[in-house]
Parts: C-alpha cells; structure tokens; sequence
C-alpha cells in the first residue's frame, strides 16, 4: 500500500508541505480541503470510494472530477505526471532536494478562505456542487428540515428533481450534516453509504434476486464488513426475506449506531416494473418495521433512507406498500428570482433588475443553466447581451449541454417527436403520461398540471433551430 511506501520515504505532512508548495508557486493558490483529503487518501493507498465515503461525497464526485483535477493540478506545478499509482514517487523525488523545503509554508497555517472548497471564479460549478461552496443556494426550510428529519428513528427523505437541479448537492450534505449531528447519541457512531444505481450492471436489473444480491454486497462493502451473501442466501425464504434477515443478521447488527443509505439515481429501477414493485415495497416494509419500534426488532430504527429520483413514479405501486407516500418529500424547484438576485452578489455580479429579467426570461431559474451563467460573466468571457444572444447557438456557452440533449432525443424518437411536439405549441401540451415523466425527468419540460411546456425559451429557440427527428 502507498501509506507504508510513503511513510517510509517522506511523512505525508511533509508531501503535503510540497505539494501545496508546488500548486501555490505555479497557480497562486493553495490546496483545498478536498484536494487534501484526497492527496491523503491517495497517498494512504485508499480507494476512491473509501475516500468518498470518508469524506461524506458521492464516489463519481471523487473518482471522475477531484481526483483526475488533482493529478492533473500537481503534473503541472511539478513538470512531470502525477497519478495515484506513481504519487508517493514523485513526490518523494521532488522532496529529495533539501532546499525545495526551506520556505515551504506550513499547510496547517492556511487561512480558511485561502483552503475553502468553494470553487474560486475561475473554476466551473459542473454537476455536484462541492461541501463548503459559496456557490450552494440553500432552498428556504428545505436543508433544515431534511438535517432534523434525519435524526429520527427509521427516518426516509425522498428527494425528486429533475436533472441538473441540485438533489446530489443536497443529498451529499445531509449525510455531513449527520457525520456532525449533535442529536446523535455518539455521533461516531454514525455510518453512512452513498450507493448510485447508475453503477449497477445492467444484468443486475434482470430479476429481483440479482437485484437484492448487488444490495446486499454493495453495502456490506462501502462498510467494508465480512462479505456473507452468498452464504446467507437461501432458496426456501425467497429474495425479500434473505435480504431483510441478511440486513437484520449481518449488517444492522453489526454496527453500533444509525446506519444513513442514501440511494441515488433510483429511476433506474423504474425502468424495470418487473422487480420495481417488489424493490420499492421491501423498502416500504422496512420502513414500517422501524414504526413498530419495540414491537418489532428495533434494529431496524438504527436505518435512515434517502431516496433521490427524477421523475415522477410512473410505474404502478400499490399506495399501501409504496415508499413513495411516506417519510419526508422533498421536491426541489428552481430559484426564484431573490434566490437568483443572492447567487448573483456571490460571484461579485451587480445585474440591474432588468438585466436579471432578461437573462431570467431566457433559462428561467434552472440551477445549473443559472450558475453557468454567472460563472462566464463573473470571468468576464462575454457580457450579458452576447450571452443572451449566442446562448441558443453552437457557439453559446450551453453548447456542450444542448447536444447532450440533442444526441439523447436523437437515440430515442419517441421522445423527440413528442418534445417538438412542445415546442412548435404555443400553449401547454398534453402528452402520453409516461413520455411526460421522461421529458420532464431529463429537465426539458415544465409541468402544468397534465400538461407540460418547455422548461425555458433556451430549449424551445435552440431545439426548433435543430433537427431532433
């Protein structure tokens, strides 16, 4: 392991002095938190999941944006490529010379703004907005609730958005909140899983005993307990019951305190209604389970689920053993115009109040669409009036976004031929229910009622301007 190697050729105080030396030299600044966090995992030999559980983010977070950043921030300052695999080398290599030392600042002196994870001007907010940002717009009432109701004994958040709207951001800060709750007993005790469907094979999805297989392994790793399914797993008590008697046997009981799964990307399960109904109602059991309190094993209060999806449930449950009508619901919607104003003052922008309606008019209070817009004015790439009329162009800012969207309906015609169906209308459309859900969890339609309009003009003058069919 790199932690053994790199003890014995430099402490990692004494890495982490010359890396932060190197990056603040060739960039004028100094690691952030999470890049310290990660340097220090890499450089103990943990995984990327290890680090991200550690760390309280979600493990794409890690694996495909701080970490491939870091290595390619300390190639740079360093003239040579850095990796995971080769860090502790060349970073002893770049220590052996004893004046690379003197005036090395110590990291441990840095000021909080200068470590701060918030994303400076000059780097994007794409995706997962980061613990510690400026940039994160807490909704009113929406965070406060959600850290309260996660105290609770047996406690399910059900979060639903479309995509792009900040559920993953929200999601990564209640499980910190938790590590750092008060209201837990012993707040060590608290152990929490951040597991994606999206990383699922998609054999797991071919019945609900591969499914439930997947579960069961993919926690007791992130928990990294003794891994017992296939030994636990018996034929006579068919796959909800193994599963529930390995959560009570192996893994509830196995921990001291609250253990917090937080299921991200569950719309990958409703593609499947086959072993959907039958997923979604041992979750409702559990969470029944845990109401029953000392009727029932307690063991089950110690579990708090996070459920984040988003769409609508399109597929038929029974309202009774559905876990999509209890807990606490979270819809997230887009920022109005105070909220935009706020974010605005964060990136040191001053819109005057028609400056901010004409860019509102445009990409309405879409999080994302919003933040990448006061991004590249902040930076200065552009001013508000060449935004507002490239903004629908190849050669926009969105550009990148819009052929995400433009090569998705393009791979599924059904979809596009009802989306221009949308954007030719000049009132609400009413569409198949399940093409709704769809369009809308993607983020390009706005419901009204059982019908739906395009979710911003950006998406109507870009896709009218496209061929989509």
């Amino acid at each position: 392991m790199h932690g053994s190697k790199g003890d014995q050729l430099i402490s990692f105080d004494a890495a982490l002095r010359v890396a932060d030396h190197g990056v603040l030299t060739k960039f004028g600044r100094h690691l952030k938190n999470i890049e310290i966090a990660v340097l220090r995992g890499a450089w103990q030999g943990q995984t990327y999941d290890q680090i991200a559980e550690a760390q309280g983010y979600a493990p794409e977070y890690i694996k495909h944006d701080v970490g491939p950043k870091l290595w390619q921030l300390l190639s740079s300052s360093f003239g040579e490529k850095v990796s995971k695999t080769n860090l502790v080398a060349v970073i002893a290599q770049q220590a052996d010379s004893s004046d690379r030392l003197q005036g090395v600042p110590d990291t441990q002196s840095v000021t909080p703004t200068q470590a701060a994870d918030a994303p400076s001007v000059g780097e994007a907010v794409v995706g997962l907005v980061p613990l510690g940002s400026r940039f994160y717009l807490e909704r009113p009432f929406v965070e406060s609730c959600c850290y309260e109701e996660i105290l609770k004994p047996g406690a399910l958040i059900r979060i639903k958005a479309p995509s792009q709207m900040g559920k993953t951001s929200l999601m990564v800060r209640i499980l910190d909140q938790a590590k750092r709750q008060s209201g837990f007993p012993d707040a060590e005790t608290v152990q929490i899983v951040a597991l994606s469907f999206q990383r699922a094979d998609k054999a797991v999805f071919t019945n609900l005993d591969k499914l439930l297989r997947w579960f069961c392994a993919a926690i007791t790793r992130k928990l990294q307990l003794s891994h017992q399914v296939d030994q636990f797993w018996s034929e006579t008590f068919g796959s909800k019951g193994n599963c529930t008697a390995y959560f009570e046997d192996c893994i509830l009981s196995s921990l001291n305190g609250p253990l917090i799964i937080a299921l991200d990307q569950v719309d990958e399960v409703f593609l499947h209604p086959e072993i959907a109904d039958d997923f979604f109602t041992l979750l409702r059991s559990w969470y029944e389970e845990a109401a029953y309190g000392e009727s029932g094993n307690p063991l089950w209060q110690n579990l708090r689920l996070i459920i984040v999806h988003s769409t609508e449930v399109y597929i038929p449950l029974d309202i009774n053993k559905s876990p999509f009508n209890v807990g606490l619901a979270i819809n997230l919607h887009e920022f109005t115009p105070d909220q935009v104003h706020e974010l605005a003052q964060r990136y040191g922008l001053k819109l005057t109040e028609s400056e901010q309606s004409q860019l509102m008019a445009l990409i309405g209070g879409h999080p994302y669409l919003i933040q990448q817009a006061f991004y590249h004015l902040a930076r200065q790439d552009l001013m508000l009036d060449e935004l507002l009329q490239t903004s629908a162009t190849d050669a926009g800012i969105y550009h990148n976004h819009l052929h995400r969207h433009l090569r998705h309906l393009q791979e599924h015609p059904e979809l596009a031929m009802a989306f221009n169906q949308v954007i030719q209308a000049t009132i609400p459309v009413e569409l198949d229910q399940l093409l709704t859900f769809k369009l809308h969890s993607i983020g390009l339609v706005t419901l009204k009622g059982n019908q739906v309009i395009p979710s911003c003009e950006l998406y109507r003058q870009y896709f009218v301007s496209h061929k989509i069919l």
